[in-house]
């Protein structure tokens, strides 16, 4: 038996050492990465949810409080923060993990920080990878918080079972300019930090949009919250286990669609490097006559 299966074994027993050491070894694209991907079982339905916004809305407070809630009912959760990648070294910034620092010796929760790695939607391409090690393991609830970049972070429907986008009062004025957009994602709506001035007028408007959809199997619950006080959490865990017990996901064949396009972009993107671009670049940018469009079709 190969190490890789030795590990995947293990994974799917819960072991949390085993589960770290997939996710590098996915992460990375290190040797037997393809073999675990390939040998993942997927028996148990694990729900896979996306919290989503913008910055400052409190998507790391929720999930705190989210995750307390689960937790002292007994529940694992399994969580992956995407932070914002640095332009100079590449790696992740690590500031969701830092919020989320109260669960570090809980037993019951796993949280691993990603970088977006240059995704503008908030999600690498690892990060469908990485998810689904994760549900291959023995959690019972898993998280995704995207970095809260805006309208692009549509692509966390390409991932999630459960969309949540959290949004705050102060919201209010850009809502017609968004909901084209990230707006239309959402599974459920939380408006949280709503003990602020304008929240009652932001949730009419909110509800008024959502009622303005054809009607389907999921009525869009859109939740008054306030992370900090604990208020609306449990609403938000409900409608989360409401929208995970429909069993019928419209969007299963765009949700896999859009995790098929990401994989294929990522193994057809393999051997090209940032860094090595820039590189090349620095020593193009010198020739008098550079030529963005004329160096970039002469990439192979």
């Amino acid at each position: 038996m190969t190490a890789a299966l030795t590990l995947i074994q293990q994974l799917h027993q819960g072991d949390k050492k085993a589960l770290a050491r997939c996710i590098t070894i996915v992460e990375n694209e290190l040797e037997g990465s393809q073999e675990i991907l390939t040998s993942l079982d997927f028996k148990r339905n694990v729900p896979v949810l996306g919290i989503t916004g913008p910055p400052g809305a409190g998507k790391s407070t929720l999930i705190n409080a989210v995750i307390k809630q689960l937790t002292e009912k007994g529940k694992t959760v399994g969580v992956i923060a995407i932070d914002p990648t640095s332009p100079f070294n590449y790696g992740s910034l690590l500031g969701d993990r830092l919020r989320m620092a109260e669960h570090f010796t809980n037993e019951n929760v796993f949280i691993r920080s990603l970088a977006t790695r240059g995704s503008l939607g908030g999600l690498s391409a690892a990060t469908i990878e990485i998810t689904d090690v994760m549900r291959a393991s023995i959690f019972d609830y898993i998280i995704v918080e995207t970095v809260g970049v805006g309208q692009s972070e549509v692509e966390i429907v390409g991932l999630a079972d459960t969309t949540v986008l959290v949004l705050v009062p102060e919201s209010g004025d850009d809502i017609q300019s968004i909901k084209s957009g990230v707006m239309e994602i959402a599974d459920v709506f939380v408006v949280n930090k709503s003990d602020r001035d304008g929240a009652a007028l932001f949730m009419k408007n909110i509800q008024q949009l959502v009622h303005s959809k054809p009607a389907g199997n999921w009525n869009i619950p859109v939740i008054k919250a306030t992370a900090t006080k604990n208020e609306g959490v449990s609403e938000l865990i409900d409608a989360i286990d409401k929208h995970h017990a429909l069993g019928v996901n419209n969007k299963r064949s765009y949700l896999l669609a859009e995790k098929a396009y990401r994989l294929i972009q990522n193994q057809r993107m393999k051997n090209v490097s940032k860094k090595q671009l820039q590189q090349q670049l620095e020593s193009e940018l010198k020739k008098p006559d550079f030529n963005l469009y004329r160096f970039v079709s002469q990439i192979k």
